[in-house]
């Protein structure tokens, strides 16, 4: 639109002319908050926007390039003529704008640097809102105004929701490899007719990726019916190599050309949350590739970036440099306020946080002011990035992906804290796979893997990921990690899951672990959707984490005391001869809390005594060693009543089975249906013997001894029985798994010689394995 002289004046411009739209001026607070590094809005008015002049439509640009000779814009429109579209320089700032008539959507466009040196550097715009597709290296323009939203429901129902009281489920993707369209390879195969494959550098692309529009439905459909709370999508950003997975980008505004325009990764979000589901955004503020186009040395110097990475070799933000600040925390509300973003995980906070990350050579350590490792600048500048999105967005989630025990990051800045919500608790991640990939019989000595993590699991706000990094580059995909055959594998990772979804916090799993897929994710083609069609255990498997998640949704005690002390409590924490761990799980409302026990190890018991947090019935609601999941059919299928017998530090207990690398959760249904035995009634020859004081009360006590013997001798001999029978039984394969009944009137004895068995690991506990 046209300006006014009245506009001009009241904007106090800092520009020479006076022909610009005024939502685009540049005024001096505008210089003076990019300078000082609270500029929030800046990508209202950087880089490339449509605009009037004179009455004449073109797009006017704007760059931060201090301390060069000139800055041209070359593109398409003029044939990349370095000399024929210059900008002008503002008095200060460092800032060069300009207006060129008669571009068009879509046209390339790039900015020409003349350094101070002379050199010429051939710029993508860092405020460009759109990118020409890999291997093409410029910016794209992009009016990405007037999408209109559907989600306004969602929206306000967020604002009113607390989400740390609502179930968080994330399900980690990567856009280009969760499907695609065929597997065929893609590209110019080599002078012998061949693609590269998995082992080489570069391998070849296989299929054609999903556009965000197929995404808006069948990974929406997906992550719908599977029963996730929200997606997590590696980084969208604009960057130029496949490999990096997008975590080194060169365009921190625009989204990625690679599956369509910004409007219809709007469009994506917006069907997410028509769907119900939130989107959470990775975000990676830590540093930049070094590819020429970038942010890179921009001006022929360092200016956005204060050093290189010792270890990727990646660009680091300065970000002690308020015109960085002001670039970043623009970027990430750019990304709430324009794409509706539920989240932004912040990527390598660790890397941000300590001066010597990745410096191993003592002579190459920093220290700052208070004698430290800590970077002042990194630390000051998330907490201002979490401040200032708490304020404009209280309902929008920020996490740390943070891996060290660097304290309070789930505090307020005022109480020393960065200012996060959630933390990815990378030690949980850490000892529950080491754990999980020990065999069997050496899991007893490692048992402290699995109840650590209690210890310090309510000090932050934790998310508990299985994410990407942890199967790539030979760690091995979940399933690859699980000891033991083909059927204890399947189970191993059901219990893995089971523990995750179980334990307190939020869950994150990466695509492809709900399917148990046995390769290694790889980014250059498709998960391998065709194991859940081909193959029964896989599609059993998919089913299991599809129940898993509901389960998670559907019980309240799961997620609305996760990330306090009071939604825990153990039961027995210490059975690792066994390998079993039990817990209770507290909800806001004690008639919602549940019972979990989780048996890591293959041998099963067809009696096992465990305390229970109240008397009561109890059903059991869930179990892993369900056959329609690939288990074995081990459960519980009457009501476990509880008794009067103190057990685990509880006044009450229940009796149940326990299935073979499994895990359980029970729940209270009402009160104990349990009935304590009558007394026996005491004869009438016995009473008339006790009152005359004669011999008969000799022979009775004679005759009730020798029934108590002969009793003894027969419930010896039942309980020998039935241990025999138990040592024939405790196969795990589904195929080979049979029931182990306890012979009635020998509850007793075979309560308790399977627990003097269980705490000794004795052969026959042994003897119940596969």
């Amino acid at each position: 639109m046209d300006r006014t002289r009245a506009e001009l004046d009241a904007t106090k411009a800092a520009s020479s002319t006076e022909t610009e739209a005024p939502c685009l001026i540049i005024t001096e607070d505008d210089i003076h908050l990019f300078a000082q590094g609270s500029w929030n809005r800046s990508w209202e008015k950087m880089g490339a926007h449509p605009d009037t002049q004179d009455g004449v439509e073109g797009w006017r640009f704007c760059v931060w390039a201090p301390d060069v000779k000139s800055v041209h814009v070359v593109g398409d429109f003029n044939g990349w003529d370095e000399h024929a579209n210059p900008l002008s320089p503002l008095p200060t700032g460092g800032l060069w704008q300009g207006f060129v008539p008669g571009l068009s959507q879509g046209d390339l466009y790039k900015y020409v640097i003349e350094t101070d040196e002379g050199k010429l550097l051939y710029k993508a715009d860092p405020y460009g809102f759109y990118s020409e597709q890999v291997p093409g290296t410029a910016s794209r323009l992009m009016d990405i105004a007037g999408y209109e939203w559907a989600d306004g429901d969602y929206m306000r129902e967020r604002k009113g929701r607390d989400h740390m009281k609502q179930p968080l489920n994330i399900y980690e993707v990567h856009l280009g490899s969760w499907n695609r369209h065929g597997d065929e390879p893609q590209g110019d195969p080599d002078e012998n007719g061949n693609y590269p494959g998995p082992m080489d550098p570069f391998p070849a692309q296989r299929g054609r990726y999903y556009t965000y529009d197929d995404l808006s439905v069948e990974l929406v459909d997906y992550v719908k019916k599977m029963g996730y709370t929200h997606i997590e999508v590696l980084p969208v950003q604009e960057h130029p190599f496949d490999g990096s997975w997008g975590y080194q980008g060169t365009g921190y505004y625009a989204v990625t050309s690679r599956y369509g325009e910004p409007k219809q990764f709007m469009h994506f979000v917006d069907a997410c949350h028509a769907a119900g589901i939130g989107v959470i955004l990775d975000w990676v503020p830590g540093g930049f590739c070094a590819d020429a186009q970038g942010l890179a040395t921009f001006n022929g110097h360092m200016l956005y970036e204060r050093e290189i990475h010792p270890n990727w070799g990646t660009h680091k933000f300065d970000f002690g440099r308020g015109e960085v600040r002001s670039f970043l925390i623009s970027n990430v509300l750019f990304w709430i306020e324009l794409f509706h973003a539920d989240g932004i995980r912040m990527d390598g906070v660790s890397s941000m946080l300590y001066l010597n990350f990745g410096v191993d050579d003592p002579s190459q350590k920093k220290f700052n002011k208070y004698g430290d490792e800590g970077d002042l600048d990194a630390i000051d500048f998330i907490r201002r990035v979490n401040t200032t999105v708490a304020q404009a967005f209280p309902d929008v989630m920020m996490m740390a992906e943070e891996s060290t025990a660097w304290p309070l990051v789930t505090y307020p800045p005022e109480d020393g804290g960065l200012g996060f919500n959630y933390k990815w608790d990378m030690g949980w991640m850490n000892d529950t796979l080491h754990y999980m990939q020990t065999d069997f019989p050496w899991r007893p000595g490692n048992h402290n893997l699995l109840t650590f993590s209690i210890m310090y699991a309510f000090s932050e706000n934790f998310i508990l990921p299985l994410s990407h990094d942890e199967v790539v580059h030979g760690k091995c995909s979940l399933i690859g990690r699980m000891p033991g055959d083909w059927w204890r594998q399947f189970a191993g990772l059901r219990t893995l899951a089971f523990y995750q979804m179980t334990h307190p916090g939020a869950k994150l799993n990466f695509m492809g672990n709900e399917i148990a897929q046995f390769i290694e994710w790889r980014y250059y083609e498709s998960v391998q959707w065709f194991l859940t069609e081909q193959y029964e255990t896989h599609a059993k498997h998919q089913h299991f984490i599809e129940a898993l998640n509901h389960l998670y949704t559907d019980q309240p005690a799961f997620w609305e005391r996760a990330y306090v002390p009071e939604g825990f409590e153990w039961i027995d924490p210490n059975d690792s001869d066994q390998s079993i761990i039990s817990f209770v799980r507290h909800g806001d409302n004690p008639d919602e809390d549940v019972v979990i026990l989780i048996n890591f190890d293959p041998a099963y018991y067809e009696t096992f005594e465990m305390g229970v947090p109240r008397e009561g019935d109890y059903i059991e609601i869930f179990n892993t060693d369900d056959p329609a999941f690939g288990g074995s059919g081990k459960h519980n299928d009457h009501v476990l009543s509880s008794h009067p017998e103190p057990k685990h530090g509880f006044d009450n207990s229940i009796e149940l089975l326990v299935p073979p690398l499994a895990g359980i959760v029970l729940k209270r249904q009402g009160p104990s249906s349990y009935k304590p035995p009558k007394p026996k009634k005491t004869t009438r020859r016995a009473a008339s013997a006790k009152k005359t004081g004669t011999g008969t009360a000799t022979t009775t006590k004679k005759t009730t001894a020798k029934k108590a013997s002969s009793s003894t001798s027969k419930t010896a001999k039942t309980t020998s029985a039935a241990a025999k029978k138990t040592k024939a039984t405790a196969s795990t394969s589904s195929s080979t798994a049979k029931a182990a009944k306890t012979p009635k009137g020998t509850r007793k004895s075979t309560t308790a010689s399977t627990r003097k068995a269980s705490s000794k690991r004795t052969a026959t506990s042994k003897k119940q394995t596969d």
